[in-house]
């Protein structure tokens, strides 16, 4: 069968999800270029954010997410958001998603920049994993056909509408074509491109650089959000501190020992990661170290054992006792909330091509995503893709946000000194587009990334594919970042360090 009513790329929470609504409006196919496990799903630690508590409201949660989206967030597209909440998490618990429970009740904790606890969560500190468990073995029972090692190569679009896509079987080199009525892209971030970053080796961008070349619309790629405690011990890979440790009382202290946050913020570690995350930056410039310190030592030894396991244990493995000493850690590039530009159905300017998670730009995240939004977001917004594709009624494309639309500047003839690799396209992003940015550093990454494109190798295999469409979501982020002359949410210029009511708007980019 070489036909198929839906299409899904990728196998995070937003293929899974999405694929098991599908299945009840028609045929399936699932594509990842990896096994079906390889996502950044499952190192979600902290949850998936909620209003269902006593003291919590759909309004609470608006307020919190409109506050941290720093004036850019779709307000029609926060409301639908915190609104679908509830009966989208009971979606997940029909599926069998184990929430963690007290006395019969699901369990709630805070975190960063909420103004009550809201976040549910899974084994502790596992959500994400259990999450993507759960789903992926109900997809592997159920008629969803699923295609391992495939890499979507190309969407393919005719006179404005998708008709399917190409991948390659990266086993076997050769190359498939399959049609489709819809194609919905959920291929997850782009953090891979950064040093220093949470994300697994499958995050490099590769939906985005598949719906910019197909003719769709990408915005808000400047903002790319620093998680600010992610392990820092030598020789380990970097592991991911949950934005809950804070929330549960964890102190963030230097080397020398001093409780630094509240000096930066009155929020102090509660601070929204963007603030946290530059303050740890500053904090370890100024003592001329490469990490903090996460300080849960005054905690009962019981909550940090049941409450962050996972964490509890790799640490241990590591030689940390959480319980008895200091978490060394540093920031890591987490999270992108810019994207492919769908609206609040989760179109794209093409008919047909949808998107959904990470990979996707619904506007709810604005300048900076509040902590546990993310996988809501994916459930709330995959359910509203199937919806539409049932539906017999067209939305107009629209943005509550003035946008200013760009084009790429094609590469001109051009040399660097700098060699094209993985290794140094990481420094290079994390030097020049990281934490803090400024004009001069941004002109030095533009220059080196467009001489790179002179040279890219032509695509063939799997890791040429992924450099391909590295180097071009790098051009994109270097570029909007570059454009926006002003700081905002999670994009910070050390040059405008101001931000600025002209600069309310999104930055839009569309092949030529």
């Amino acid at each position: 069968m070489n036909s198929y009513d839906y299409i899904m790329v990728g196998s995070g929470i937003a293929g899974l999800y999405t694929a098991l609504l599908a299945k009840e409006a028609g045929s399936v196919l699932l594509l990842t270029k990896g096994s079906i496990e390889d996502c950044n799903t499952r190192h979600a630690q902290g949850g998936i954010a909620a209003a269902i508590g006593k003291n919590d409201s759909a309004d609470l949660h608006f307020q919190d997410t409109i506050a941290a989206g720093d004036g850019l967030c779709d307000i029609e597209a926060v409301k639908i958001l915190v609104n679908e909440a509830p009966d989208r998490i009971a979606d997940l618990i029909k599926f069998g998603v184990p929430f963690d429970t007290v006395d019969g009740q699901i369990a709630l904790t805070r975190e960063a920049a909420h103004t009550v606890p809201r976040i549910l969560h899974a084994g502790g500190d596992a959500t994400g994993e259990h999450i993507e468990v759960t789903l992926s073995r109900r997809v592997r029972m159920s008629s969803v056909k699923l295609m391992e090692y495939c890499l979507v190569t190309e969407i393919v679009v005719e006179n404005g509408k998708v008709r399917g896509i190409k991948a390659l079987d990266v086993r076997t080199g050769s190359m498939l074509e399959y049609e489709s009525r819809f194609v919905i892209l959920a291929t997850g971030g782009a953090g891979r491109l950064f040093k220093y970053t949470t994300n697994s080796d499958v995050a490099t961008g590769d939906g985005i650089a598949l719906a910019y070349h197909a003719g769709a619309e990408i915005t808000d790629m400047e903002f790319i959000q620093f998680h600010p405690t992610v392990l820092r011990l030598p020789g380990v890979p970097s592991f991911l501190i949950s934005e809950a440790v804070r929330g549960e009382g964890g102190i963030l202290r230097n080397v020398e020992g001093y409780r630094f946050m509240p000096d930066y913020t009155p929020d102090a570690e509660l601070a929204p990661r963007d603030v946290v995350a530059r303050s740890t930056l500053y904090e370890m410039r100024k003592t001329g170290s490469d990490r903090v310190f996460l300080d849960v030592t005054h905690l009962p030894p019981k909550l940090i054992t049941t409450r962050f396991p996972h964490i509890y244990r790799f640490c241990l493995d590591h030689g940390l006792d959480i319980a008895k000493g200091l978490i060394p850690v540093a920031p890591a590039a987490h999270y992108l909330m810019g994207g492919i530009r769908v609206n609040t159905w989760g179109e794209t300017n093409i008919s047909g091509l949808f998107a959904a998670g990470e990979t996707a730009c619904t506007g709810v995240h604005g300048a900076n995503r509040l902590a546990s939004n993310s996988l809501l977001e994916v459930v709330v917004f995959s359910k509203r893709i199937i919806e539409m594709t049932q539906s017999k009624k067209r939305t107009p494309r629209k943005s509550k946000v003035a946008g200013v639309h760009c084009f790429l500047q094609r590469p001109a003839a051009s040399e660097t000194s700098l060699q094209l690799n993985l290794l140094n396209l990481e420094r290079l992003l994390w030097d020049k587009v990281g934490i803090v940015r400024s004009g001069e550093g941004l002109r030095e990454a533009k220059a080196v990334l467009m001489a790179w494109q002179q040279c890219l190798p032509s695509a063939i295999d799997r890791a040429s594919y992924e450099l391909n469409n590295m180097v071009l979501n790098a051009r994109l982020m270097t570029e909007a970042a570059s454009t926006r002359e002003e700081s905002r949410g999670a994009h910070f210029r050390s040059d405008f360090p101001h931000s600025s009511p002209s600069w309310q708007k999104h930055i839009v980019f569309k092949a030529s």
